[in-house]
């Protein structure tokens, strides 16, 4: 697969702009999907999210989580209550990749397993083997995925987890922004907020 082989070779933001001729826009109206007029979630929803934060709290302080797990544990059944697996919506899984991080002290590798709900909307879980990877290590790649979407004339949106922080992306005629971090490791709150952002996008690619 020719993205499969162009996310393994696109490791930093600049190689990612500079192959696809992508700019980050700072216009404050170009990814309001993350922030404006958010969906409101119901008691049900809110308790169902309360269960997923204290599970995955509670397996997660036993250590680092494989991506697998982290799959698992929270991004299955977040994407269940923000109805993502419900028509029209289809999911479709990629070729996971290999990632290599190179940072002052050591390199850091892990994988990226990569689901994809109707073209416009991608998620990307990654684990590292041994450091906890940063989500911000995938945002090369990320882009290298959006630009393989088949509607790269329309918005399409990328959501970045490694468990316990959770960012969005959007892209858009070469143009994209990224959201605020969202942790769930530190509060359920965040997963909730993390849950409105999803169905926002989710209205916004249906």
């Amino acid at each position: 697969m020719q993205g499969l082989a162009v996310t393994e070779t696109i490791t930093t933001i600049a190689e990612a702009e500079k192959r696809f001729g992508l700019s980050r826009s700072q216009a404050q109206d170009f990814f309001t999907e993350w922030h404006d007029q958010l969906p409101e979630i119901n008691a049900n929803d809110c308790t169902n999210l309360e269960i997923l934060w204290k599970r995955y709290i509670y397996h997660r302080s036993g250590g680092y989580l494989l991506e697998s797990t982290v799959m698992l544990l929270l991004v299955s059944p977040l994407l269940t209550v923000a109805g993502l697996y419900d028509p029209p919506f289809r999911i479709r899984a990629e070729e996971s990749v290999q990632i290599t991080v190179a940072d002052s002290e050591e390199t850091l590798q892990g994988r990226i397993d990569v689901l994809v709900l109707s073209d416009r909307l991608w998620i990307i879980v990654l684990e590292s083997k041994k450091t906890m990877l940063s989500v911000w290590s995938a945002l090369p790649q990320t882009l290298a995925y959006l630009m393989a979407s088949p509607n790269v004339d329309v918005p399409n949106f990328g959501m970045l987890t490694n468990g316990d922080d959770i960012v969005f992306v959007k892209l858009e005629n070469k143009h994209y922004a990224i959201s605020r971090v969202f942790a769930p490791l530190t509060s359920q709150s965040e997963l909730e907020s993390a849950c409105r952002v999803l169905r926002k996008i989710a209205e916004t690619v249906k």
